[in-house]
């Protein structure tokens, strides 16, 4: 409990400090969306992400991001085509700026929820085959730069695979993928 009350206590210490810049944004983005995996095609990715500067140099945020994707999927090893669909995430972010001026790189984490839409697919010799929607774990990384209000990144979303049977098939499929963006905060900047 001291502990907790500690770390606490110096986050305050830390927001309470002068700051350059305002703490309150949000990042509108759109960018293309890369899964990974064979057979994956990517496609458009869009995001907004609140986000509350503890320090000039530190921000954290809720990253709310929908991607339309054809995910990779393997029924009994061999790959199939599927469906392009729509996957969404609720990641808690924690962003570091590495400089205080016009030109800020930044490098970032996340934890969050990832999920999936339901999808068909036809397999060899057989019927339309269904796997279900669902929610996983996972983890982001990012990169970046910002200048003014403009920023462009990478982040890599890194989920587990869903493996299902249907109908007697193992089917595997591949939920991890790369976003390219480019935004713009509304708020935020010098004070």
């Amino acid at each position: 409990m001291k502990k907790l009350l500690a770390l606490l206590c110096t986050c305050a210490a830390l927001s309470a400090s002068a700051q350059d810049y305002k703490p309150f944004k949000v990042n509108l983005s759109v960018g293309f969306a890369a899964p990974t995996g064979q057979g994956a095609k990517g496609g458009v990715l869009m995001s907004i992400e609140p986000r509350y500067g503890l320090t000039d140099n530190f921000d954290v945020g809720l990253r709310v991001e929908g991607a339309l994707i054809a995910k990779s999927f393997y029924a009994n090893g061999q790959p199939v085509s599927s469906e392009t669909k729509f996957s969404g995430s609720y990641v808690l972010t924690g962003t570091y700026f590495h400089q205080v001026n016009n030109f800020r790189p930044y490098a970032g984490i996340g934890l969050g929820i990832y999920s999936y839409a339901a999808n068909k697919f036809g397999f060899t010799n057989s019927s339309d085959l269904e796997v279900s929607a669902g929610n996983k774990p996972g983890l982001m990384v990012r990169i970046g730069f910002k200048t003014g209000h403009f920023n462009m990144g990478a982040e890599y979303n890194i989920v587990g695979k869903t493996k299902e049977t249907v109908t007697g098939k193992a089917i595997e499929s591949t939920n991890s993928y790369v976003g390219i963006k480019v935004g713009v905060d509304i708020g935020g900047g010098k004070r």
